[in-house]
């Protein structure tokens, strides 16, 4: 499928998604990368009120200045866009002050997430709206690389079946600012920067040909992040019993 009807066909699942469940506001967290960037544009092209939220957590000015950018460009395009900037800073710090005792630098990375998804969900509620996820193929099926009830808590997930190269391309087609399509993909939960590859090993390209090619030389380098995340991907646990 190329991008221009990729983006037809998300745009009309999500807005045919909003009339069968009768809601009239979609609420998306805007992290200044390319699958936020896509997503809110998309759901902007549905002509329903769409609620793009800037959380900015940690001191990363450049993530920051594209996110506001992003927003800035949705307001100029479309006219159904209603923007929140809100800071959360504050509250972070204050969690990790009042959390002292059980220092993880992976915990309180996912913390954040998790800070953004209550967030969302806030607003959300505020206004009987959907909390939009931003998550791909890749990151939500392929490698689980995503905070499980953080950015993976969500109502709808309208590009969760399209690669990251899908993704990029979509970017392309809705003319999405080129500084965003150029970024280096990162989650923004660590001081330092670190990147998406920092932290996998591999880049998109790599993993999703190690994802649809069991031959590929980073195959077993993609099945060991798999399995390490699986727990995200499946269902919860039951223990359940036999009333027969």
């Amino acid at each position: 499928m190329n991008p221009k009807k990729r983006v037809e066909t998300i745009t009309h699942w999500i807005k045919d998604y909003c009339f069968k469940n009768n809601k009239n506001n979609l609420i998306i967290g805007i992290s200044g990368g390319i699958d936020s960037a896509v997503t809110s544009t998309l759901c902007a092209k549905t002509g329903i009120n769409t609620i793009p939220v800037s959380m900015p957590i940690l001191k990363h000015p450049k993530l920051e200045s594209r996110s506001l950018s992003h927003i800035k460009w949705l307001k100029k395009k479309f006219n159904n866009i209603s923007e929140e900037n809100i800071n959360l800073s504050n509250i972070y710090e204050n969690f990790k002050k009042d959390l002292n005792k059980f220092q993880s630098e992976h915990g309180l990375a996912n913390s954040q997430a998790r800070l953004r998804m209550t967030t969302l969900y806030q607003i959300a509620t505020y206004y009987d709206g959907l909390v939009v996820g931003t998550g791909n193929k890749v990151e939500d099926f392929g490698i689980g690389f995503y905070t499980k009830y953080g950015d993976g808590g969500v109502d709808i997930s309208p590009i969760a079946d399209c690669l990251k190269t899908q993704v990029w391309d979509m970017g392309k087609e809705l003319e999405i600012l080129e500084e965003i399509i150029e970024a280096d993909p990162t989650d923004g939960l660590w001081a330092d920067g670190r990147t998406d590859q920092d932290q996998v090993g591999l880049n998109y390209q790599e993993i999703e040909k190690a994802m649809m090619d069991e031959k590929s030389i980073n195959r077993s380098r993609y099945i060991e992040i798999r399995k390490k995340n699986l727990h995200k991907m499946n269902p919860i646990p039951i223990c359940k019993f036999d009333f027969d």
